[in-house]
């Protein structure tokens, strides 16, 4: 079975594959549509706060990942898949679902943007930083052979010009942003979602001979994912809604991030994509379950920060 999944590929022809990146491009120009300037504003009154939620996504989740890899030995592929969900910047609905938590949603935006802006660099760098640490995966690293760089361009045409385009809109058009918003992002996610499972339909017999495998990978990781940003925010003693709003922003990933880096670096390798597209439906269920009941059962904290 390892050496099965281990070489499989869950093939995307060229036209679904350039379709699935405009498609992404699209939800991330609908989330800066409610992305401004003022948002950043965050981070120079508070930049403690800021700067933790940042470093919860891009420096705790992948070294823990990288422990709970050393840990549970997965198959190599499945186990590069989890680097590159950790290499991701926050999911494009944890704004949303921090709105249904009572979190801080300024935060969450903030968090979002300067993730986005940072994942450009920061997604290549670590998923090779910590891929190349452990040797199983760095073997499908050195036979790849990808070009940093180059997944450096794609990361910042997929999610750094179209933020900037989003925000640009809303800072000339205010009013024609906040209408487009209410529609263009959710739609455009929708739109995703539904290319995702189509192709997913298309290689069904790979992901449902493997999904059993990477299900208990998955929720592990989420639940760790959750764990250290919850973890983090309660050790430095910020308040239950920020709390609240860095353990979102650390438990839900791009997935469709990176499911598309997986199809062009990659060639749809079968772990990587079947972990990485199994997260992009589990984190939205276990957001939501969270966010109900964080909605209900508030956090408290002596300390604000």
């Amino acid at each position: 079975m390892e050496a099965i999944i281990d070489t499989a590929s869950i093939h995307f022809d060229k036209g679904t594959l350039w379709t699935l990146n405009l498609a992404l491009a699209l939800v991330m120009f609908g989330i800066a549509l409610e992305i401004s300037l003022s948002d950043f504003k965050e981070l120079s009154k508070r930049p403690k706060l800021v700067l933790t939620g940042v470093a919860s996504q891009f420096l705790v989740l992948p070294a823990i990942t990288f422990l709970l890899v050393w840990l549970a030995k997965p198959y190599p592929s499945i186990a590069l898949g989890m680097f590159m969900v950790a290499a991701c910047p926050g999911g494009n609905i944890s704004n949303f679902i921090t709105h249904l938590a009572k979190g801080n949603a300024a935060l969450s935006v903030t968090l979002t943007a300067i993730a986005t802006l940072l994942a450009v660099v920061m997604t290549p760098v670590n998923l090779q930083f910590w891929g190349a640490l452990y040797q199983p995966t760095a073997a499908i690293l050195r036979d790849v052979a990808i070009s940093p760089l180059e997944m450096v361009k794609l990361v910042a045409l997929l999610l750094g010009v179209p933020l900037l385009l989003g925000m640009l809109v809303n800072y000339w058009k205010p009013r024609l942003a906040s209408a487009m918003a209410r529609y263009f992002k959710i739609g455009s996610l929708l739109f995703f979602v539904a290319l995702v499972f189509l192709a997913l339909y298309k290689n069904k017999e790979i992901f449902m001979e493997y999904v059993v495998y990477v299900f208990w990978l998955v929720l592990l990781h989420n639940f760790v994912a959750f764990v250290s940003g919850f973890s983090l925010a309660k050790l430095m003693g910020f308040s239950g809604a920020d709390v609240k709003s860095i353990t979102i922003e650390t438990g839900i990933q791009n997935s469709g991030l990176g499911l598309l880096l997986i199809f062009t670096f990659f060639d749809g390798l079968g772990g990587m994509a079947v972990l990485t597209a199994f997260w992009g439906i589990w984190h939205l269920v276990s957001g939501l379950l969270l966010a109900g009941l964080w909605g209900y059962i508030p956090i408290k904290s002596k300390k604000l920060v």
